[in-house]
């Protein structure tokens, strides 16, 4: 049974920064496309940033709203996926959760911003930004 376990979020003043971590268990999600989205209070759930593989090149996607600001990356060891959040504002305030598809592919940013591409969520995270 694969599951996805989203931690590390939490309560932060403007300008500060989080890493979340997302757990992956009962498959290995080396080579697997994974993402990140986030749900603001009152909000649908949206896109935040995505990695996926091909060809030994490594491919990253980011919405606008958060280039420059915050990276996602794994390490295949620990079977994780991480995003790290800088120079966080409210506007970053969201559940947050880890996402993983089950075809090993390499994502078109289209596939990757599709909530529909992925087959795997963990249950979210909750990052709370104060002005």
């Amino acid at each position: 049974q694969v599951q996805l376990v989203e931690s590390g979020g939490g309560l932060v003043q403007a300008g500060g920064s989080l890493r979340l971590s997302c757990a992956a268990s009962g498959r290995t999600f080396s080579r697997y496309p994974m993402g990140w989205f986030r749900q603001p209070p009152g909000k649908e759930r949206e896109f935040v940033a995505a990695i996926s593989w091909s060809g030994g090149s490594t491919y990253t996607y980011y919405a606008d709203s958060v280039k420059g600001r915050f990276i996602i990356s794994r390490d295949n060891a620990k079977n994780t996926l991480y995003l790290q959040m800088n120079s966080l504002k409210p506007e970053d305030t969201a559940v947050y959760y880890c996402a993983a598809d089950a075809a090993l592919r390499r994502h078109t940013r289209a596939q990757a911003l599709d909530e529909s591409t992925y087959d795997y969520w963990g249950q979210g995270t909750l990052v709370t930004v104060s002005s």
